[in-house]
């Protein structure tokens, strides 16, 4: 759970357009002002419910209750909350987590059946892939037994030429 919340956290970061501009200060005094102001200092924390500017808790991920509520508290940008963002970024974790499994399944539904079908005898219609596959295999062998036959008609008349040729044995035993 710690690192989506600190995904989270570092997204509040990027998000930030005052992170450029960090002014030195205590946080405290920006209480009872306006948002915009107390965030123009990264470290600070804007509680929206009390009106009040806290130094964010850095050593935690999310401030605790009884600093702020998740729904109240600010940081970064004023029309973000904790709350939101938490929601969001599990919405949009929860995604893609479903759409890679998705993808997994999809992937490995697809391998077994092309193994299945490469061993056993498959009951669907083989897909246009398998089929050009398949005609690509037979045209490669057949190319294959004409390219030997060729060249053993070649030997067969090399060795004729200068009496190599494994004829019949002539002295072999004469059956009667």
């Amino acid at each position: 759970m710690a690192p989506p919340l600190r995904l989270c956290a570092a997204l509040a970061l990027a998000l930030l357009p005052a992170a450029a501009q960090v002014v030195a200060g205590d946080c405290q005094q920006y209480t009872n002002r306006s948002c915009e102001e107390c965030l123009k200092n990264v470290t600070c924390l804007w509680c929206a419910s009390s009106g009040r500017c806290v130094e964010y808790p850095v050593r935690r991920v999310l401030p605790p209750a009884d600093l702020c509520e998740l729904r109240s508290a600010r940081w970064g940008v004023c029309w973000v909350n904790f709350e939101a963002l938490i929601i969001a970024m599990s919405v949009v974790g929860g995604t893609i987590l479903i759409m890679v499994g998705v993808c997994c399944c999809c992937c490995c539904k697809k391998k077994s059946k092309k193994q299945v079908s490469e061993g056993f005898p498959v009951f669907s219609e083989p897909d246009k892939d398998d089929e050009r596959a398949a005609r690509e295999r037979e045209k490669r062998r057949v190319r294959q037994e004409e390219r030997r036959a060729e060249m053993k008609s070649r030997h067969d008349e090399i060795r004729r030429k200068y009496g190599l040729f494994k004829e019949e044995n002539p002295y072999a035993k004469f059956e009667n």
